[in-house]
């Protein structure tokens, strides 16, 4: 089992900065990918940033440039840096971690662990 407790939303203005963190516990040796995905009222929910246990990122589009996800491997903690916030980013911001693990050259996925989610607020 893996628990993810996130921190950091808040209220900012339109062109602020904010830094999510995610801290993971539990069997965290299963952890493959983490990523930070958001959902808006009436919106579904979409993938904002992820990164391997490599260090691999990927981005939606409508953050590249903007946001940053990194990890701490050690701390078992993913973070995603929010800069040049605008009204659009506002939304709850879900950490997520797919659990799975490589054998004999083959990946087997054992699924995914969600936060409780946190909300991040851009006024404009």
């Amino acid at each position: 089992q893996v628990q993810l407790v996130e921190s950091g939303g808040g209220l900012v203005q339109a062109g602020g900065s904010l830094r999510l963190s995610c801290a993971a516990s539990g069997s965290t040796f299963s952890i493959n990918v983490m990523g930070w995905y958001r959902q808006a009222p009436g919106k579904q929910r979409e993938l904002v940033a992820s990164i391997s246990s490599s260090g691999s990122t990927s981005y939606a589009d409508s953050v590249k440039g903007r946001f940053t996800i990194s990890r701490d491997n050690a701390k078992n903690t993913v973070y995603l840096q929010m800069n040049s916030l605008k009204p659009e980013d506002t939304a709850v911001y879900y950490c997520n971690a797919e659990l799975g693990n490589y054998y004999s050259g083959t990946y087997y996925y054992h699924g995914d662990t969600w936060g409780q989610g946190t909300q991040v607020t851009v006024s404009s």
